[in-house]
């Protein structure tokens, strides 16, 4: 058993979609970013390649690669998934809580959960997906950001 934790950070702008957990968030501002900015996403993906030893997305897809730009995350962490895979291990199971005042994202965790599980390739219970808010203090608390952290477990695959 290996473990990895993931965190990230994006900055909220006008005239940007927000992308959390692959869902499209009805909001005035999305996060910056040279992919979609899924902030959520990102922290995962960084947990899935600590528990491997595999560095972080930086290294994978680095944001002076075009062929990244506007990316959606969910592909990439399919890419992640695939990386881990041919690495020979599997993910046990990922929670993470991604940090942001507003809007409410109650209502949208089942679907991020259901993509995140799809992506890769367990069941929905071996995913958590919290939100929660900082009661207005700090960058996610005055609505300038949002951030989210990240622990996934993984194992080596059984030899058939």
């Amino acid at each position: 058993m290996r473990v990895g934790f993931g965190y990230d950070v994006h900055r909220l702008v006008e005239e940007r979609k927000l992308i959390l957990g692959g869902v499209e968030i009805p909001y005035e501002k999305g996060l910056l970013g040279h992919s979609d900015a899924d902030v959520l996403v990102h922290a995962v993906m960084d947990a899935m390649l600590g528990a491997a030893g595999m560095g972080d997305i930086g290294r994978h897809f680095p944001d002076s690669d075009n062929q990244y730009k506007g990316i959606d995350s969910m592909i990439l962490l399919q890419k992640v998934t695939e990386l881990l895979t041919e690495a020979g291990y599997m993910v046990n199971n990922i929670d993470v809580t991604v940090v942001a005042q507003r809007p409410k994202l109650a209502g949208y965790i089942p679907q991020m959960e259901a993509n995140l599980a799809k992506a890769v390739q367990v069941e929905e219970d071996a995913v958590n997906v919290k939100a929660t808010t900082t009661e207005k203090l700090g960058f996610e608390g005055e609505g300038l950001g949002m951030s989210a952290y990240a622990v996934c477990t993984i194992q080596k695959r059984q030899q058939a």
